[in-house]
């Protein structure tokens, strides 16, 4: 069970990103994407704060006294992978979305994780990595001849 909860987890996450990269890609047509992308934020917000007391202690003026630089930095991150999806999705479709997974593995695996927080990091985690990295390049090439 310890080793499927990630497992749940990520696809928890995947699951919405799909839905995220839909509605984005829906948003095409709209006059102005980034206030689509705004309004969808605020929709995330709201889910996150009626769901949060499921999940621990509901103390916002605590948590924003301790945390807010966290706070502040988690919101500009949010801010660019909205921005980022809107401009990748409206533009290019979900199909890109390779690029965006192997970069994020290399910004935040490599240069978050391991970097920076300095987590641990076994061979096979390296090949991982460098089998993200082939993906991207293997599907540029595609998008080359295609």
């Amino acid at each position: 069970m310890k080793s499927l909860l990630p497992i749940i987890f990520a696809a928890i996450a995947a699951i919405g990103n799909a839905i995220f990269a839909l509605g984005q890609k829906k948003s095409a047509g709209a006059k102005n994407g980034l206030l689509l992308v705004g309004i969808s934020a605020v929709v995330a917000a709201l889910f996150a704060l009626f769901s949060a007391p499921l999940v621990g202690a509901f103390d916002v003026g605590n948590t924003l006294k301790e945390n807010w630089k966290a706070v502040l930095l988690s919101g500009l991150g949010l801010f660019l992978t909205y921005l980022g999806f809107n401009l990748l999705y409206t533009r290019y479709g979900a199909s890109h979305y390779i690029l965006y997974a192997v970069l994020s593995i290399i910004t935040t695996t490599i240069i978050v994780g391991i970097f920076w927080l300095k987590e641990p990091v076994n061979v096979y985690h390296k090949l991982a990595i460098a089998m993200a990295i082939a993906a991207v390049v293997l599907f540029s090439i595609g998008q080359s001849k295609a």
